[in-house]
């Protein structure tokens, strides 16, 4: 896919109490500076910037970037060579697995899933942790919208760079709601109440209780992990700490369905395995979580773990 520098607004005339200013989305006939996706026959893909007098260059000729600009979307256009191409704006699904990459990007199916499980709404004070490229970013903004705060925290300032520029690109213009610290999140977090916690990162764990300091009680903590161990280790210190409700793990799939007369069957390829989710609720200060009645699988608490306990 053909990767080029997307135009940032200036902010010049916008609306800052509309929310659809920060959602990304475009409305109206296609200008120039708005990225729009070529889809061939085939069903390959291709992401073009448009800009007046410009061709892009295919195998099978060269399509005018004129022949979509004050047009809508939706629309077909011919190559040079007599292919055709569907010219529709990217979803932010699209730009999420295509944005330049420092770090590896939460895909949209989990990121559809912390969105609704941790519960992000219009005006919810967010922390967000490993801020990676930003693909998560983009969905957490538009879901706190123009009132809302996101403070998202990365250790390495190359990557708080490219999530930056990525944000940017896929808003169209800086969000006044957002701010990107460079740091550990347990040494540089302040005092200041939140709604939500968003952990992406290699120890989640490490960062328990100073997110119980900030969450407000009811507040949700989300924990996006890659790994079996990872995961047991910030359940069973959730568990230790005693100031969340009980953790729930879940992991989502996603399976394409090939549909053509009598053809119904799964396809081939499927989204698989890409990580956990840990979702957990903040009690209220001096409230310990009632114990489990169950009674853990045999030998769950061995003499080999050695992991956190109650």
């Amino acid at each position: 896919m053909n990767r080029v520098v997307d135009q940032v607004d200036d902010g010049a005339g916008v609306d800052d109490t509309d929310p659809q200013t920060y959602s990304g989305v475009r409305l109206g006939p296609l200008q120039p500076g708005e990225r729009v996706t070529l889809t061939d026959p085939k069903g390959r893909r291709h992401s073009i910037l448009l800009a007046p007098g410009t061709q892009f260059h295919t195998a099978k000729g060269a399509i005018q970037h004129d022949d979509l600009l004050g047009g809508p979307e939706g629309v077909v256009v011919t190559s040079t060579g007599g292919v055709q191409y569907l010219a529709l704006r990217p979803l932010m699904s699209d730009f999420a697995v295509a944005m330049p990459r420092g770090a590896a990007v939460i895909y949209p199916k989990d990121a559809a899933q912390i969105v609704m499980g941790a519960d992000i709404f219009p005006g919810a004070r967010v922390i967000e942790a490993g801020v990676g490229s930003g693909a998560l970013t983009c969905a957490l903004l538009r879901a706190i919208g123009p009132s809302g705060r996101l403070v998202s925290y990365e250790r390495r300032e190359d990557f708080a760079e490219i999530a930056k520029r990525n944000v940017e690109n896929f808003l169209g213009r800086p969000h006044p709601g957002w701010e990107v610290r460079v740091g550990d999140l347990v040494q540089t977090l302040d005092s200041e109440p939140v709604d939500r916690v968003v952990l992406d990162m290699l120890a989640p764990w490490e960062c328990v209780d100073a997110v119980a300091e900030v969450l407000q009680p009811g507040g949700v903590l989300c924990c996006y992990v890659a790994t079996t161990t990872q995961l047991s280790r910030t359940v069973e210190t959730l568990r230790a700490h005693e100031g969340f409700t009980e953790p729930e793990a879940t992991e989502s799939m996603v399976r394409s369905w090939h549909a053509e007369g009598l053809a119904v069957r799964p396809r081939h390829a499927m989204v698989g395995h890409t990580g956990f989710l840990i979702t957990t609720r903040r009690l209220a200060p001096g409230v310990s979580a009632p114990h489990r009645k169950r009674r853990p699988a045999p030998g769950a608490y061995g003499e080999d773990y050695t992991g956190p306990r109650r």
